[in-house]
């Protein structure tokens, strides 16, 4: 793959220039290079070559991004565990993938019985200058794995093949006037298992760039601020909703060294695009768009920084596909419908991954073949509902089923309420999205019965889920209201969140 000959070649060549600014300290592409090596060693003397899939503990340090350069090296592929997760749902990660192996930068190693581990950070790091050319990989060969919420409590695994990802690197050079150097100092907020870290920090490495890490332990919109102050940062990355965080400092932000503001992850609201847009006067805003399944992402729109942007219900156009990709908005029976009439998006292309482990029968409902400009496409239903407008802009309109974005992680509401229905058996319950009134996200739990103690329920799922899928307001109700259909009304349901 053509990626992974640059990003080694970058590495050679940079070899003195800072490659990671992590917890204080910068790392030169010399020093990461080392340790790319050191893994590639350990890799190759412990790993056999039919092993493809390693579990990877997502630590904040130069050895846990060495390792998954290391891995790409080898031709294998990284399966993303975040160690605040709960156990139970990272071991179901790695059964799923059948991982045995585990690298792990972590002091004390953080899984025990039942898995080799490769410890990173106690490897002999010799400043080894020989580097031998990453091992041939095949197109369908996984790069990475990245495990998203599944509507019956099991988590989905999206695998990304080496050919989307090589898709995907040559696509944000080819489209939207992206483009780095190795001058640009590079923001990182986002955790290893959220696909948008992988643009952060492979964008930049493939220029010879410097990627700017946001500690774990940190408050993120705080150390934005501050990395924004201190290292006058060129290019940044982020989820929309982080900017609402942000939005009361705009007045004390002014960072002209900013050259690329990218949103992906959310909705991007107009108004507070333009906002955001007086902190860094120098800057092209771009609203990128794409399911994990696309490989990061697979469009998007250049904000308009005179404010004569194309929105719907206040929402920022999601853009055109990359040259790569193709889009088609259908009806229910997957016939494509006029322009300005909404469907659901569904998307082709080289970006599109495989489909997901071990999971057949999510895979028929996503996946159809349709003859599309004289070709035959494979095409991913995207659940997204959109529209294409006359100049051939997409336009979001909204969510076709119950999957919503929470800090930018996609959310099954479905998997919420299978946990919670463990605990709470013969009680009708809803887990609904909410606004928080600043623009954000928050997820909402109502009860079909008198108020209860729901302090078990909320321990069982804090030991279950992710943080990020816990919810944080609670409704009690005699009967949850329905619509005509016999639906539960959404509507009105959160008219009564107090």
């Amino acid at each position: 793959m053509k990626f992974l000959e640059t990003l080694q070649n970058s590495i050679k060549v940079h070899s003195d220039r800072n490659a990671f600014f992590i917890n204080g300290n910068h790392y030169t592409y010399q020093e990461l290079g080392t340790a790319v090596n050191a893994i590639r060693v350990a890799i190759q003397e412990e790993i056999p070559i039919s092993e493809k899939y390693v579990g990877l503990i997502t630590n904040d340090d130069l050895e846990t991004y060495a390792a998954i350069i290391a891995l790409w090296f080898e031709g294998k592929a990284y399966v993303a565990i975040n160690p605040i997760y709960p156990r139970s749902r990272n071991e179901e990660i790695l059964a799923q993938t059948n991982s045995v192996f585990v690298m792990d930068s972590s002091p004390s190693p953080y899984f025990g019985k039942g898995f080799k581990v490769i410890a990173t950070h106690s490897l002999d790091m010799v400043n080894n200058i020989h580097h031998s050319p990453p091992k041939k990989v095949e197109q369908n060969d996984i790069a990475y794995v990245i495990f998203t919420s599944g509507s019956t409590g099991i988590p989905k695994g999206a695998p990304v093949s080496f050919k989307n990802l090589n898709g995907f690197a040559n696509a944000i050079d080819n489209n939207l006037s992206f483009s780095l150097s190795e001058t640009d100092r590079c923001l990182q907020m986002f955790e290893l298992t959220f696909d948008m870290s992988v643009v952060s920090y492979l964008a930049p490495l493939l220029k010879g760039a410097c990627v700017y890490t946001v500690p774990k332990d940190s408050i993120k919109y705080f150390q934005i601020i501050k990395l924004l102050s201190e290292h006058q940062l060129t290019l940044l990355i982020m989820v929309p909703s982080i900017i609402h965080f942000l939005r009361p400092y705009f007045k004390e932000i002014r960072s002209e060294s900013v050259r690329y503001s990218c949103f992906a992850g959310g909705k991007l609201y107009g108004d507070i695009g333009k906002e955001w847009n007086a902190c860094i006067p120098n800057a092209q805003i771009i609203n990128y768009y794409g399911p994990t399944e696309t490989t990061i992402y697979c469009g998007g729109y250049l904000f308009d920084k005179e404010g004569n942007n194309k929105e719907e219900n206040g929402v920022v156009s999601i853009g055109k596909p990359f040259d790569n990709t193709t889009y088609l908005v259908v009806d229910e029976n997957n016939n494509e419908v006029e322009d300005r009439q909404t469907g659901e998006l569904c998307i082709a292309g080289e970006q599109l991954f495989p489909g997901y482990i071990q999971n057949e029968e999510r895979n028929k409902l996503v996946f159809f073949e349709k003859q599309h400009n004289g070709k035959s496409l494979r095409f991913y239903k995207s659940g997204d509902m959109c529209y294409r407008d006359q100049d051939g802009d997409y336009m979001y309109v909204g969510r076709a089923d119950f999957q919503v974005k929470i800090r930018g992680f996609r959310v099954e509401l479905g998997e919420i309420e299978y946990h919670v229905k463990k605990k709470l058996p013969g009680l009708d319950i809803t887990v609904i999205d909410l606004d928080d009134g600043n623009g954000n996200t928050e997820l909402g739990l109502a009860v079909c019965s008198r108020e209860l103690d729901l302090k078990p329920t909320l321990s069982y799922l804090k030991d279950n889920l992710p943080p990020y899928m816990i919810p944080t307001r609670f409704l009690f109700v005699d009967t949850l209201p329905h619509s005509v259909n016999d639906k539960i009304d959404m509507k009105k349901l959160r008219t009564l969140f107090k």
